[in-house]
Order: C-alpha cells, then sequence, then structure tokens
C-alpha cells in the first residue's frame, strides 16, 4: 500500500497568505521527503479560506525542491475551463515536472466558483466535465489543424496554421498517450464513481465522508468498469481521510479539544459551506436516514478523522480497510498547519511507524485471500 497526501488547502482566512502558501510548500517538499508517492493540490477561485486557484501553477513551484513525488491535481474543475487551456496548461507541466502528472479532473465543488463562473446549474457540470476531457483527449490525440465540434466548446484552428513553422499545432504531454486521469468521489452511490469505472480512471474517494459511504465508492466504480468491459484494479483506488498521529492519544485528543484548532475549523467550513446547497449535508451521513440535525461538528470529527497514538491509528485504519475493502493507496489530508510540530510530527509518524505496519497486514490479507 502506498501513501499520498492531498491538500485542499484550507486555512483560516484571518492567517498571511504568504505563510500558509510556504507552509503548504514545506508539507508536500516534507512528503516528498518522507517518501510519500504523490500529492493531490485543490483548485478554488471564489475563498481565500482555499487559496490555491491554479494548482499548475503552485506545483510548479515545487518540481525541483520534491524530486520524487508524483504532482496531482484534486481536481482541475473542467466546467470552469476552455479545454484549450487545459491542453495547452497541463501538457506544458506534464513536460516540466518530467512525466510526474497526475490529472485529476471533476465538476466542481465550491458554490461561489459555480456562481463566478456561471456554472450554477447542477446538472450541467457533469456533461460540462465530460465534454471538456474528452475534447483535450481529441486535441491530444490530433494534429492541426483541429475542428473539433462540441456542445459548448468549438475547438478551430485551420485558417491560420504554418505547419512548418510549428503556427496551430498543439503541443503533446511527455505522458503517452497522455497523463492518468483521475476523478474525486464524494456522494453515496456516486455517479462520478461508475463514470470513472467506466473509463478506467483513477478513483479518489474524499476525506470528508464517513466509511460507509466509501464504501459504496467501489462498488459504483466497480460496476462501472464491468458495464464497460473492464476488470476493476483495487490498486487504482485512492482513499483520502483526515489523520492524526501523536506520540499518545492523550496528546490527540488535547489537540481537538481545543475550540480554535485547525482541525476543528476545517470540518466547521465544509459544514457551513454544505449548509448553503440543498442536500448538502447528505455526504456527512452515514446512514441515509440520519437529519441534518445529527450531523455536528463532534459527529463529523468522530466519523471522518483518524487519530490517536501509532498504534491507535494502526489498528482504525485496520477497521477501516476491513470495512471499505481493499484500495491500493491511503491518501493524508493535509490540515492547516496552526501546530506546524504537530503537524510535521504526524506525517513522519504515519510515513515511518504505521505505514510499514499497515502495509504488512493489507499483504498478508492478500495472501490469505490468494489474490
Amino acid at each position: 500500500m502506498k501513501l499520498g497526501l492531498f491538500m485542499m488547502p484550507l486555512h483560516d482566512p484571518r492567517r498571511d497568505y504568504a505563510t500558509v502558501l510556504n507552509e503548504d510548500r514545506q508539507a508536500i517538499v516534507l512528503a516528498d521527503r518522507l517518501g510519500f508517492s504523490e500529492a493531490w493540490i485543490g483548485e478554488h477561485y471564489a475563498t481565500t479560506a482555499e487559496g490555491i486557484t491554479s494548482p499548475l501553477v503552485f506545483l510548479a513551484s515545487l518540481i525541483d525542491s520534491a524530486p520524487s513525488i508524483r504532482f496531482g491535481t484534486g481536481v482541475l474543475n473542467l466546467p470552469q475551463h476552455h479545454p484549450a487551456r487545459i491542453a495547452g496548461d497541463v501538457a506544458l507541466f506534464d513536460h516540466l515536472c518530467g512525466g510526474r502528472f497526475l490529472m485529476g479532473i471533476g465538476p466542481g465543488g465550491l458554490s461561489t466558483d459555480f456562481e463566478l463562473f456561471e456554472r450554477t446549474d447542477p446538472a450541467a457540470r457533469g456533461p460540462l466535465m465530460l465534454e471538456c476531457i474528452d475534447t483535450v483527449l481529441k486535441m491530444w490525440a490530433g494534429t492541426a489543424p483541429y475542428d473539433i465540434a462540441g456542445k459548448n466548446w468549438n475547438i478551430r484552428v485551420k485558417n491560420t496554421i504554418r505547419l512548418d513553422h510549428g503556427v496551430g499545432e498543439m503541443i503533446k504531454p511527455l505522458q503517452k498517450p497522455h497523463p492518468p486521469i483521475a476523478t474525486s468521489i464524494a456522494s453515496r452511490n456516486s455517479h462520478s464513481a461508475r463514470v470513472a469505472g467506466e473509463h478506467g480512471w483513477i478513483p479518489l474517494s474524499a476525506n470528508f465522508v464517513p466509511p460507509s459511504n466509501v464504501r459504496t465508492h467501489w462498488e459504483a466504480y466497480a460496476a462501472g468498469a464491468d458495464a464497460a468491459g473492464r476488470r476493476p484494479d483495487p490498486g487504482l483506488w485512492r482513499v483520502a481521510r483526515s489523520i492524526l498521529v501523536a506520540d499518545s492519544d492523550a496528546q490527540a485528543a488535547d489537540y481537538l479539544a481545543d475550540p480554535r484548532c485547525g482541525a476543528r475549523f476545517y470540518f466547521d467550513y465544509l459544514y457551513r459551506n454544505a449548509t448553503i446547497r440543498p442536500g448538502g449535508m447528505n455526504n456527512f451521513k452515514a446512514r441515509l436516514d440520519m437529519a441534518d440535525t445529527a450531523v455536528t461538528l463532534d459527529y463529523m470529527l468522530d466519523a471522518m478523522m483518524i487519530v490517536g497514538s501509532p498504534s491507535t491509528v494502526l489498528d482504525r485504519l485496520v477497521a477501516f480497510g476491513d470495512e471499505i475493502g481493499p484500495f491500493g493507496t491511503l491518501v493524508m489530508t493535509a490540515h492547516d498547519w496552526d501546530d506546524g510540530p504537530l503537524w510535521r510530527r504526524s506525517m513522519a509518524l504515519l510515513a515511518e511507524e504505521v505505514m510499514p505496519r499497515l502495509a504488512q497486514h493489507a499483504e498478508a490479507l492478500a495472501k490469505k485471500s490468494g489474490k
């Protein structure tokens, strides 16, 4: 089993922007040094709490200082972008990072971004995402002249080309035929998971849903893969969790008990943004019959965080894996470094003490099942 990092990022907007950007960069440099296999960075515009508007620009600043880790977008919100810009920017970044890019895509998830980019119709965002990525793939597979007709975007470059000088031709990614494509998954019995299975994309399950929802992600993904005649590979599945590994259970509990701690701000932010949208609380519910009033901050911390000493976290991760089934990469969610030493220590303990034993457990289970 591999270990990755997911960063929305999410910080108290009252903190200094330059400081949190620097901490976010430090977190990925540390992840690289600790042997994390990949780091996923979110994209948000109309919020100062999630202040990375371009994950590609942010990740480009880390290519040399994090030389081994793979870089992922978590995610590029495709309905908000022209396919030609995505095709060009991703191809450039894939060359700059030496083919270490994982192309996470999605329909978007922030209400203020929907309003900003006039993508407020939830029924339209999924089809827009699919049209955008389909157009990007056609551009990468083809050569000039381009004439790709679509419902929302038309790609035409044919009247002004000078191929002897390269004018009119789009650059292609370093990875062939293109970087691996991934998509984020949150809702129970997710349609996005089924689409990912149909296309053979990497499924990336969100950290802010209870385990009972996560289990349905693989079921939907496998159903999509089966319908398309593909064999679903659980080794592709990335599962994100909010994890705090402390030197003792008491230290972890003391941190979470502080009403000002970054982890509480994180889940309070998610909770308050969910209340804006009809049905926004549903992803947080462990059972479909839960009332919205039962989704409290303490419930979210208990259901969606794995905290404690290395032995406690290991036990909880084993139980979590038993509940959802086998997966390939555990993706630790990066939280605000309101206590920098605590969170840096958490990353080290997870990588160096918990993961080797978790990997041994997963290997033993695989041998026992004959897989």
